[in-house]
Order: C-alpha cells, then sequence, then structure tokens
C-alpha cells in the first residue's frame, strides 16, 4: 500500500485494525521514522483506543493501552539484544494473551522468538510523507 501522510498511514492501520484478534502479534520493520509510530496509532484508532495516548515506548520497552475493542501492547525492541531481555521486560507474559502486540524493530528479537505474527515493513517513498507499506504474513 502507498500512503501520502501520516493521517493516510493511520488510515490504513485503522483499517488494518478491524481483522486484529486477541492474540495477534505485528513486527514492525523501518528505519527511524518511517512511521511505525505513527501505524501503530491507527492500529489503537481502529481498536476503539484513543490514539493520542499512544507514543513510542523506546524508554519502557513496553506500553500498554486498554479501553477499546481488544488491549495493545507496544514495545519498542531497539536496546533488546538477548532473550534474557525479553523474559526480564516481561514480553514473552503477552504472547498468546488477550492483547494485540506491536512490536517495533523486531529485527533485533527475531533471532530469538519463533512466533506466528504479520510482518509490517514501512519504507520511505517518493518525497518526504510518501511510505510503502508491506504487510505479510508469517
Amino acid at each position: 500500500m502507498i500512503s501520502n501522510s501520516v493521517e493516510e498511514t493511520e488510515r490504513i492501520a485503522a483499517e488494518y485494525a478491524a481483522g486484529l484478534k486477541a492474540g495477534d502479534v505485528l513486527f514492525f520493520r523501518g528505519d527511524l521514522g518511517a512511521g511505525k509510530t505513527a501505524f501503530v496509532r491507527g492500529l489503537a484508532a481502529g481498536l476503539g483506543i484513543a490514539p493520542e495516548t499512544v507514543s513510542s515506548p523506546t524508554f519502557t520497552f513496553v506500553k500498554e493501552y486498554r479501553g477499546g475493542r481488544l488491549p495493545l501492547a507496544h514495545f519498542d525492541m531497539y536496546r533488546v539484544g538477548s532473550a534474557d531481555d525479553l523474559y526480564s521486560i516481561g514480553f514473552f507474559d503477552y504472547i498468546g494473551g488477550d492483547a494485540v502486540v506491536a512490536v517495533e524493530w523486531s529485527e533485533n528479537i527475531e533471532c530469538f522468538v519463533d512466533i506466528p505474527h504479520a510482518t509490517i515493513t514501512i519504507e520511505r517513498g517518493d518525497g518526504d510523507e510518501q511510505r510503502i507499506i508491506t504487510i505479510e504474513e508469517v
């Protein structure tokens, strides 16, 4: 899919959220500033969670949002370097639970986990705002 603005990225994500169910895991790939958190804001909106409450969990590792159709657990794995780190931040406690799990910087943990997930890749397109969004079920 092609997005030409942050708002359009959020709309695409909100539409995608309609098909999500408890326990779904989403791995995000994309450079810094690509729009991963914007996509998660859109997921929140699509799940009935106030999107303005969503921000990057860079320094907390995980933020949990409730109040919608499903809870949303939003992880940032930028500073995670081992399977032990995943246990210490409680990542595995969310797998198979009632929340949708959104994982930014998933490439940093893929060698430590083997779980069903969708991979959402966000790449820069033409111009400053355009993004190319690819969703693959793994």
